[in-house]
């Protein structure tokens, strides 16, 4: 019994070895797989890198435009804080200037009224008393305004008034119950008197001290809250001897 050999058919290019029994086998080349994974390998290091300079382009843009922004805002920052010292060295420098203070005396037929206030204020007295009536006198910074506007805020009003201290207070009762002005009881170098803030008309919001010495009425009055801190500190150096 003979046995036949089937003669093998290469399907891939590859080598062809001969064996001792005289038959031919095909076989695969290696080459081929190694070709292939190194293609592979090139292409996933190529991936790779395209991916990481993407990244680092992106982090690097991001990077600037933080920056960018930063800048913008340390900029601004300083800026802002620049002009606020410059805000608080005229506020100072303009404090300076009220110091030292001048001292008010209001007429002798009168009693005698006093205090300081700043010495970047004028003074104007607009009825010395002489007629027995009223004393009238203005401050303010600088130069006074007009008088005869409604709507002229004056620094500092000061009235004597030969009216009954009820009756003064009663003029602003009706603002009082409607609540445009807030009525409290001071007390100003030992006279008692009552203390106004809010609306006086429509165009003036500001503080009143309404003080009673003797038989007479004694007021003084801001008509803007801007003024209000001098004002303050105007009523801490009020003496009355009426």
């Amino acid at each position: 019994m003979s046995i036949e050999y089937l003669r093998v058919v290469p399907l891939y290019r590859g080598s062809k070895r001969k064996y001792n029994n005289g038959m031919t086998y095909a076989y695969r080349s290696n080459e081929t797989g190694a070709a292939s994974g190194w293609m592979i390998s090139t292409i996933s290091l190529l991936v790779l890198f395209l991916g990481v300079g993407a990244f680092a382009i992106w982090a690097y843009v991001n990077y600037s435009e933080q920056k960018g922004f930063n800048d913008q805002d340390i900029a601004l920052a300083q800026a802002e804080a620049k002009r606020d010292e410059a805000k608080r060295l005229e506020e100072d420098f303009a404090e300076r200037e009220k110091n030292p203070r001048r001292e008010f005396v209001g007429p002798t037929e009168y009693g005698r009224l006093s205090f300081d206030y700043p010495k970047t204020w004028s003074a104007y007295v607009l009825n010395d008393g002489s007629d027995r009536s009223r004393y009238e006198a203005y401050l303010h910074p600088i130069v006074i305004p007009p008088l005869d506007q409604e709507d002229s805020r004056v620094a500092l009003r000061v009235l004597i008034l030969n009216e009954d201290y009820e009756q003064v207070i009663d003029d602003y009762a009706d603002l009082v119950k409607k609540g445009d002005l807030r009525s409290s009881n001071i007390e100003v170098n030992g006279n008692s008197g009552v203390r106004l803030d809010g609306a006086f008309d429509k165009n003036i919001r500001g503080s009143m001290v309404i003080l009673r010495v003797r038989d007479k009425t004694v007021t003084l009055r801001t008509d803007a809250d801007t003024f209000r801190p001098d004002f303050d500190e105007v009523l801490k150096t009020v003496n009355l001897s009426l």
